[in-house]
């Protein structure tokens, strides 16, 4: 599969039937699963052997659906979560612990900066966040002996700040700790991070992976690249015993490619849940079989809007790397040559009522939380999804009072550029 295009692994990664088995990946939808033995049910337990029972750690559907991800991304072992916020915590929890310590890029979505700077900071879990343009000094600066892992996101959303992904990777294990990024906005039809250096990638796959709005869920990919074993001292989750199942070290009993999500799975799965539901998966399956076909729309759309709005003299900025004004196209042309989202941000010149009244006088697109669908949306983060910061916060991670998140759908482009243009006429 791996040498198999994008498209191809869209359509049929993760799940090939049998003679007379059902073409679509069947829904399982069981809580639990019979044995004929106590022996085999034990040997589950142990994870002696490959079986389910129980989906609040593992179900066929979402091991299915996780097996394609993986192969998009071009990753070993992936799982999916209840959310994308879960896989953010999942894959940082896995390899934290009170004291330890996270450096992660300024420019995230609001609830990722809030899970890392504040609820696992009760944790005992502490964090440096660092601008995505920091120099070298200051990137070196950000570590500690107690660092365990790097953070950052593709695109940022809502600021679209892109990662530099090689030079967090190479800082990261400059240091022995792991780069994880979350590639929603692009998805690995746009960028594979593994690719470039990245040892884990998450997903909202809420966004343009379901693309239709129907399904709350997330997904952890391992790259089965980072060596856990050649860095023990600092992972002793995975390169120690683990006495809750019997004395078992991940990194020595499933290797490099499966130690990672095998703890997720049977250990923060098994004590925290966060389970994706099965008909949840199915629905992303669904989305994941035209991801392929519905990204170069969104992107197109996306430029055709950030061009409309770069000529208007009622907005005094905009954002969207593949603009050759962005400061981050270059990185764009580097790390997403063939395009990546359909969201731009800007900003209004009469500055937050401005964008109250922008918003207000919309009639195709739709007021929501959501970004990343097939129906177009729009977002005042100050006041919805960043509203938990304070100003400098904002400040940091690229957000102003004036800053509307303008998420381009399937529709046709020239309704959305109509759209907008009506609106803007009536601020």
């Amino acid at each position: 599969m791996a040498d198999q295009t994008i498209a191809t692994r869209c359509v049929q990664a993760g799940y090939t039937p049998g003679d007379g088995e059902p073409r679509q990946i069947p829904i399982v939808q069981s809580t639990t699963f019979k044995y004929a033995t106590s022996e085999h049910m034990g040997q589950l337990f142990d994870l002696e052997a490959e079986g389910y029972f129980y989906t609040r750690l593992q179900n066929p559907t979402n091991d299915a659906v996780a097996a394609k991800i993986a192969a998009l991304e071009g990753g070993a072992a992936a799982m999916l979560t209840s959310s994308g916020q879960a896989a953010n915590f999942f894959a940082l929890f896995n390899i934290c612990e009170a004291s330890s310590h996270v450096v992660a890029s300024s420019a995230i979505y609001g609830g990722t900066y809030n899970l890392i700077a504040h609820t696992m900071a009760k944790m005992g879990i502490e964090s440096t966040f660092v601008s995505p343009e920091c120099t070298p000094e200051e990137l070196e600066a950000a570590f500690r002996p107690n660092t365990r892992a790097v953070f950052g996101e593709t695109i940022a959303n809502p600021a679209l700040d892109v990662l530099d992904i090689e030079r967090f990777a190479k800082a990261a294990h400059d240091h022995g700790v792991p780069l994880i990024v979350d590639n929603t906005f692009p998805t690995p039809v746009f960028c594979r991070p593994i690719e470039w250096g990245a040892d884990i990638v998450t997903h909202s796959t809420t966004k343009y992976m379901d693309g239709h709005g129907v399904g709350v869920g997330g997904a952890i990919v391992d790259s089965g690249n980072f060596d856990w074993m050649a860095h023990a001292e600092k992972f002793p989750g995975l390169t120690t015993p683990d006495e809750s199942y019997h004395g078992i070290v991940y990194a020595e009993k499933f290797g490099q490619a499966g130690a990672f999500i095998t703890k997720a799975t049977s250990q923060l799965m098994r004590d925290l849940g966060s389970i994706q539901s099965p008909q949840n998966a199915f629905y992303l399956n669904m989305g994941l079989e035209s991801l392929h076909v519905r990204m170069p729309q969104h992107f197109k759309n996306g430029l055709a809007v950030a061009e409309f709005l770069e000529k208007s003299d009622k907005v005094t900025s905009v954002r969207f790397p593949h603009l050759p004004s962005d400061p981050y196209y270059a990185l764009a042309q580097k790390y997403l040559p063939e395009g990546g989202s359909g969201v731009v941000s800007f900003e209004l010149a009469g500055g937050r009522a401005a964008a109250e009244k922008f918003m207000a006088a919309l009639r195709l697109a739709a007021i929501e939380t959501h970004v990343a669908d097939a129906r177009t949306c729009c977002l005042h983060p100050a006041s919805a999804t960043h509203r938990q910061m304070n100003d400098d916060e904002l400040a940091a991670a690229g957000i102003s009072p004036a800053m509307v998140r303008f998420s381009c759908g399937l529709e046709g482009t020239e309704d959305l550029i109509a759209d907008i243009e009506q609106a803007l006429a009536a601020i």
